[in-house]
């Protein structure tokens, strides 16, 4: 799986969904679905050292795989955390979700929404994509509960705030 995701980051640079997604110096970050931590590494460096950056991941080999990116990279902004749905961080303590390309693999999408919308704070973004859904399945999806509202489409990666 590493190997094909560096062949995608080749191709689709990871810090130009990163600025898609609109992350600050100083944010923190939940990288959900983190793999092998393409986005949570450059992340990482765009938020700087006070900022923070939680990738999470169901597999355990790919949290080992960011831990070792990262200590490579010297970054001490990076933690993860394994999980199937509940992270385990405080309730509105996040400034951005990313999850890109991986809704379409977990059986409970609504249960990772509502948690979502627990950690991200009062109009904090959720920066979504999944190439395996089409537009009106990712707003429809991510809207229906009215937990979040669109702000911007930017090619196929989708904002949504928290309201």
């Amino acid at each position: 799986m590493s190997f094909f995701f560096k062949i995608r980051d080749k191709f689709h640079l990871p810090i130009e969904k990163i600025r898609k997604a609109q992350i600050k110096t100083g944010d923190i970050i939940l990288d959900y679905g983190c793999g092998s931590g393409s986005y949570a590494i450059v992340g990482a460096e765009e938020i700087g050292p006070n900022g923070k950056i939680f990738a999470a991941d169901i597999h355990p080999l790919a949290l080992i795989k960011v831990r070792k990116r990262a200590e490579k990279k010297g970054y001490t902004n990076i933690e993860t955390i394994q999980t199937e749905c509940a992270t385990g961080l405080d309730d509105e303590s996040i400034d951005v979700v990313i999850c890109f390309d991986v809704i379409h693999d977990i059986p409970d999408k609504n249960d990772i929404l509502k948690e979502f919308h627990r950690v991200l704070k009062p109009k904090s973004t959720l920066s979504f994509d999944d190439h395996h859904m089409k537009e009106d399945e990712i707003i429809d999806f991510i809207t229906s509960e009215e937990l979040f509202k669109l702000t911007e489409k930017n090619d196929k990666q989708y904002n949504f705030i928290k309201i």
